[in-house]
């Protein structure tokens, strides 16, 4: 990447003018300013793009979710009315992958409203596409803005990319992290001139531990509130898949992803996507404090392999081509293995839901191998 950024000099104007960015503040301008942010208008997706979903990868993933779906509405007693909404939907490949899937229980399907929550217009288009023969679909701005009701809520590489506030540690104390301009123009990392008064008190025991010089990455708990209160009111469950870490500790996992490769997070804002990890430790805790049931997480590999990602793959290649056979079983090495290129053990999966849920396939303590029943 070697083109100029249109945001950077919004951004060195606002520095400037403002004082240093806290890094959650200049993620979040990268990600979603109104005319240059990185998801507003284009499609970051596949292989012409900068990353590939797990979606993307097969479309087993997308049937395994649809039928971890029709698992939760049967928990839920088979409810005629069921919001099945997605955050975050890309392409709509998944939801498109799910609804198929979805098909092999009539009684599940009708009472079936899809509600999509997706910000970019761009998407919005791809989505329309993938979901042409679909029943009706809404799209909202926002969770808020779905309608009231029974749900199960699908959120898949969602978390990650929602702004991240970075703390470093110092003898005296927590400072935030920061964006700064240096003496020759450049963007770079800096803290506050002042540690964040009592901040060790929020902070889980093996984080206060860290050595000094460590960073310690956080979300506001507002968004996992939002929807754990949601199933929790109303009914259902909703599935968070996602790569990050099952336990709080420190480390600085911020960074920046261009054509499939890492890239500097602070030399070309608005053109490379920034994220960070997932704290599902974190996730958990702002879950069960409303007083949802939180199940897992357990690893992606794990959950599809309890589903039956196996099965689904040795199906699809009895009826395959040699070469598409050869390419299911890459997909499945990719989406449950761990190592380079694998997204088994990187990616975790958690579930959360209200209290009369007391499993959810593929997330529940007692492992079951044999994988979800089609209806």
């Amino acid at each position: 990447m070697t083109e100029a950024s249109p945001l950077l000099p919004d951004i060195k104007k606002l520095i400037k003018t403002s004082g240093p960015l806290p890094v959650w503040r200049y993620m979040q301008l990268c990600l979603t300013h109104p005319e240059h942010g990185y998801y507003i208008a284009r499609d970051p997706l596949g292989r012409e793009g900068d990353f590939i979903t797990s979606p993307e990868v097969s479309q087993m993933f997308g049937e395994l979710i649809g039928l971890w779906a029709a698992s939760v509405w049967r928990a839920m007693g088979s409810p005629t009315t069921l919001r099945l909404i997605e955050l975050g939907p890309g392409r709509g490949t998944m939801m498109a992958d799910a609804l198929r899937a979805l098909r092999v229980l009539p009684p599940m399907h009708q009472a079936l409203s899809v509600h999509l929550v997706e910000i970019n217009p761009v998407l919005r288009e791809k989505q329309k596409a993938a979901l042409s023969d679909a029943r009706t679909i809404q799209w909202h701005a926002s969770l808020d803005e779905v309608p009231q009701g029974p749900a199960i809520i699908l959120a898949n590489e969602y978390f990650d990319v929602l702004p991240v506030h970075q703390m470093v540690k110092r003898d005296d104390g927590w400072y935030e992290r920061v964006v700064d301009i240096d003496g020759s123009g450049q963007l770079v990392f800096g803290t506050t001139a002042a540690p964040t008064p009592r901040f060790d008190a929020l902070l889980p025991p093996l984080v206060r531990a860290a050595p000094v010089g460590a960073i310690f990455e956080w979300r506001p708990d507002a968004e996992m509130m939002t929807i754990a209160t949601r199933v929790r009111d109303h009914g259902g469950a909703a599935l968070i898949i996602d790569y990050g870490h099952v336990r709080s500790d420190a480390g600085d996992t911020f960074q920046a992803i261009a054509g499939h490769s890492f890239a500097d997070p602070l030399k070309y804002p608005g053109q490379a996507d920034v994220t960070a990890h997932v704290d599902f430790q974190a996730l958990a805790r702002a879950a069960e404090d409303i007083g949802a049931r939180v199940h897992g997480p357990v690893t992606q590999g794990e959950f599809l392999q309890r589903l039956g990602i196996e099965a689904r793959a040795v199906n699809l290649m009895a009826k395959a081509t040699p070469e598409i056979s050869e390419g299911i079983s890459t997909a499945l090495k990719r989406l449950t293995e761990g190592g380079r290129g694998g997204m088994g053990s990187m990616f975790k999966a958690i579930g959360v839901s209200d209290s009369s849920l007391t499993e959810l396939a593929g997330l529940s303590d007692r492992k079951r191998r044999g994988g979800i029943r089609a209806p």
